[in-house]
């Protein structure tokens, strides 16, 4: 077995959400919930198969978003995989209606932070064994930090 890093390359306005699934339909159930859930959402989601044809399936409304999933997904190789990349929403409008989509078995992330995937590697194929998501915490909030915390939940409207 080989270990691997793979650092997740986006732009910095840009979400993803990293997860497992277990069926070729799930690119299409993913698409369904996203253009459901969020109106004017902007999004690229693929999916790693890891039987039959073995082909990175991918979807989405936003070309550059759509290819970004795929090369992601082709970098990550981590059979039944999937990434998700947003525009105009953020995971937390999403994330619960993709994790109650039936073939959707865990997920890893849901960030803008910059992401390595930790992968483990065999003859066979690849898994995912944990992800990096942004950085070590530099210490405790301070009285300051948690004024900026409540000031910045208000300002992108997720509180009073």
């Amino acid at each position: 077995m080989e270990l691997k890093l793979i650092n997740i390359k986006k732009p910095e306005e840009v979400n993803l959400i990293l997860g497992q699934s277990h069926f070729i339909k799930t690119v299409e159930d993913i698409y369904e919930v996203l253009v459901n859930n969020v109106p004017g959402i902007k999004f690229g989601v693929s999916f790693v198969e890891s039987s039959g044809a073995c082909k990175v399936r991918v979807e989405g409304n936003d070309d550059d978003l759509k290819k970004l999933a795929a090369s992601s997904a082709l970098d990550i190789g981590a059979g039944h995989s999937f990434i998700v990349f947003l525009k105009n929403a953020y995971p937390i409008n999403v994330l619960n209606a993709i994790k109650n989509i039936p073939e959707v078995c865990n997920i890893y992330c849901a960030t803008a932070n910059p992401l390595a995937v930790i992968i483990a590697e065999t003859d066979t194929g690849r898994g995912i064994l944990g992800v990096i998501d942004g950085s070590k915490p530099k210490g405790i909030e301070s009285e300051a930090d948690i004024s900026w915390r409540k000031e910045f939940l208000r300002k992108i409207g997720y509180k009073l």
